[in-house]
């Protein structure tokens, strides 16, 4: 392998106090600078680019896994804007909830236009359904202008989403359901995403995604059966209501419509899409980066509102350690099985436990890199409804941040040679020089 040189960029675990407090006077993420490269990012900070695209050109999937989490969602963005600088095109991308909507955005346009359409959508949903945004220099001073101050005002943020909510995202249905009022089911929520739909209509390009250039995959459940269901463009024409359906989460948003059966949010039972990927068959070398909105860990709360984040974070985190932890061990399984078939001697090979046994086996290679959103400071359990654009930019920061971090490490791409061909990378953990037993997410 081309070895990298480790460039000077730090994780967010370790550097983002200073990403907290110039977060709001970024530029629009992925904005260039007087030197022609992005804003706030040294020269000598990106040289693993020239080697990146090479490094992964060796998989035969290069897959992009997006949880769900709201308007945490900027985060991804941030990363696939470090994938692309890099070279790194995924080919399958796999989401829930709004890393549904990320996926569109990415798969439904060229790419040198994806991280374009993903500011545009982002600086789109970051303003008020209504009223006008705050000048710049207002958000600006209210958003660096202390622990308190911040706090307050983007409690104010999240605040201005429930009552009026999101530009081109949401807006609460006029007048409100009543609790026990009979209607449709797609009318059964407290607000419409009809400005979605036409948000989505503008940015994407839906016969791109249905092309088949990108593997997509959303995930989604089913109201009436409460089973879970993939949509993927393989096997079916993808559209609108395919995204909003895996970002419908109720009782804020109503169940989408698909076929004669109705859908909701697919972070109701599963919030990380790895697994499709990775136990999908005919089994391929698959280099994954899963990028997840919501921590396991993290401390226990000490007051009601802290109490009601800290669950959030459990609820959706689904774990993704203990579901690397399980593929990892199965893998190895049959990685180790399929060792031992190619010293059987020949004039075995028919018996019929050996092609079974032949069957089960796999010798193919899994390289996970695994991304986490660390929250911030002053943010609290309605993180994933504050869609300021000063916390947007942060997000996004982070999510660059974290994904130049991880690409600057030698080897970090490469095919794993232990005996189960599984390897996970994450670069908070790893920066740390050991697991600690740690198996949250």
């Amino acid at each position: 392998m081309a070895q990298r040189k480790k460039g000077r960029v730090e994780s967010s675990a370790v550097g983002e106090e200073a990403g907290a407090r110039t977060g709001a006077g970024l530029p629009s993420p992925g904005s260039q600078s007087a030197g022609g490269q992005s804003a706030g990012v040294q020269s000598d900070e990106q040289p693993f680019v020239s080697n990146c695209a090479s490094e992964s050109a060796q998989w035969e999937t290069v897959a992009l896994t997006l949880q769900g989490g709201g308007a945490l969602g900027a985060y991804q963005a941030g990363v696939y804007e470090g994938l692309f600088e890099a070279g790194i095109a995924p080919n399958w991308i796999a989401g829930i909830s709004i890393g549904a909507l990320n996926t569109a955005l990415i798969a439904g346009n060229a790419p040198e236009h994806r991280v374009a359409r993903l500011r545009e959508f982002w600086e789109t949903i970051c303003q008020p359904a209504y009223t006008p945004p705050l000048p710049a220099f207002i958000e600006h001073a209210l958003f660096n202008s202390g622990e308190a101050i911040r706090k307050t005002f983007t409690a104010l943020q999240a605040a201005s989403a429930v009552v009026e909510g999101q530009r081109g995202f949401f807006v609460p249905r006029v007048p409100p359901p009543l609790p026990q009022g009979a209607g449709q089911p797609e009318k059964a929520s407290y607000y419409d995403t009809k400005p979605l739909k036409a948000t989505l209509e503008r940015l994407c390009d839906f016969d791109r995604i249905n092309s088949g250039e990108t593997r997509v995959s959303l995930g989604a459940v089913n109201v009436a059966n409460g089973n879970f269901a993939y949509f993927d463009n393989t096997t079916t024409k993808l559209r609108p209501e395919h995204f909003i359906a895996s970002g419908a989460l109720p009782p804020g948003f109503a169940a989408v419509e698909i076929d004669g059966e109705y859908y909701w949010d697919g972070g109701l039972m599963s919030n990380t899409p790895l697994y499709e990927v990775i136990q999908t068959t005919p089994r391929r070398d698959t280099l994954a980066f899963q990028v997840d909105l919501w921590s396991a860990r993290g401390p226990v709360p000490d007051n009601i509102a802290d109490v009601q984040g800290r669950m959030k974070d459990i609820q959706y985190s689904s774990r993704t350690r203990l579901v690397t932890d399980m593929l990892q061990r199965s893998q190895r399984y049959r990685h180790v099985l399929r060792e031992v078939l190619d010293r059987v001697a020949p004039e075995h090979r028919e018996d019929k436990w050996v092609k079974l046994a032949d069957e089960l086996s796999c010798s193919k290679k899994y390289n996970v890199i695994h991304l986490i959103y660390r929250q911030k400071e002053y943010e609290g359990q309605f993180k994933d409804y504050q869609f300021g654009i000063s916390t947007m930019r942060e997000h996004w920061a982070s999510g660059l941040q974290d994904i130049r971090a991880s690409l600057a490490q030698p080897g970090w791409l490469d095919k794993p040679e232990n005996d189960s061909g599984f390897v996970t990378h994450d670069i908070h953990r790893d920066s740390r020089g050991h697991d600690n037993g740690e198996r949250g997410t």
